[in-house]
């Protein structure tokens, strides 16, 4: 395929379809789990990975839905207890431009600590680099 449209990842070829025995597992639910992730951002960064295997997140059922985001909230209150971050980026990468490389869905949840970065103003909005930091009439 194009670079503009990479190849679908089959469940057989996923690595999250496939790994989850090897991965250091938090929680588990009937539609999915949380598990630290492999190459951490930050001390406590994990991902919430669904059983189901598709790539975006706009496709996710409301049963998904649901349950993916009780993993979230339930991976943070674990994450608060060990390791007692300041801030939290929360974060679903769609599609390859979007820099998704994984094509499984999967939440990041990021925690974020004071002096992590020079100036965390802008947060997610760090994406596109230059388009990070703006001014506001109105902060």
């Amino acid at each position: 395929m194009s670079d503009n449209n990479p190849a679908p990842v089959t469940k057989e070829e996923c690595r999250f379809c496939v790994s989850k025995p090897g991965r250091q597992l938090m929680i588990e639910s009937t539609q999915g789990f949380a598990a630290y992730d492999r190459f951490p951002a930050s001390p406590g960064h994990f991902l919430v990975i669904p059983y189901r295997h598709f790539a975006s997140y706009f496709d996710i059922n409301d049963a998904e839905l649901v349950d993916l985001w009780g993993l979230v909230k339930r991976g943070k209150e674990m994450v608060e207890e060990a390791y007692h971050p300041d801030g939290y980026n929360i974060g679903i990468n769609v599609g390859h431009w979007a820099g998704q490389s994984i094509h499984h869905l999967h939440i990041h949840v990021i925690p974020r600590y004071k002096g992590d970065v020079e100036n965390p103003k802008g947060g997610v909005r760090g994406v596109i680099p230059h388009k990070k930091l703006y001014h506001l009439a109105q902060d």
